[in-house]
């Protein structure tokens, strides 16, 4: 994986290591231990706000995805939108870098860092993407 030093285009919601690794960061309630994202004041489960900020895991199963064929200027298309299941029980939607033909529901996927454009001031930013487990070993 190619190092990545810049900060994140959410911040908050995901979290960019030094050495160019991250993960993306919710909340998880201390009282049922139910898990949200992004980051939450209050639990929508029992409603307590003893919520604390943790890192997911960066691998998942995949859901379920949809090609968009029509999108604004800033994303060219086509490209694969899905959602991915975390150990933690939060299902979290994301753009997916695969060949379609390649992907099935129930595949294991692997959170992987990327650039993402700039800031306001021309400051290059971090995005994730989601990818099939086993393209990452290449």
């Amino acid at each position: 994986m190619p190092r990545i030093d810049a900060p994140s285009f959410r911040p908050g919601e995901l979290e960019v290591h030094e050495d160019g690794s991250g993960n993306l960061v919710g909340s998880r309630c201390s009282s049922c231990g139910a898990h949200f994202f992004p980051v939450r004041d209050a639990c929508s489960g029992c409603l307590s706000t003893d919520l604390e900020t943790i890192g997911f895991s960066t691998t998942g199963i995949l859901y379920t995805y949809s090609v968009v064929r029509q999108s604004t200027p800033e994303f060219e298309v086509p490209y694969i939108l899905g959602y991915v299941d975390f150990p933690e029980k939060v299902r979290i939607m994301g753009q997916i870098r695969a060949d379609l033909d390649y992907l099935s529901i129930g595949m294991p996927m692997v959170l992987e860092l990327e650039p993402f454009g700039e800031d306001d001031d021309g400051n290059p930013l971090t995005g994730y993407r989601f990818v099939p487990q086993e393209s990452t070993d290449d």
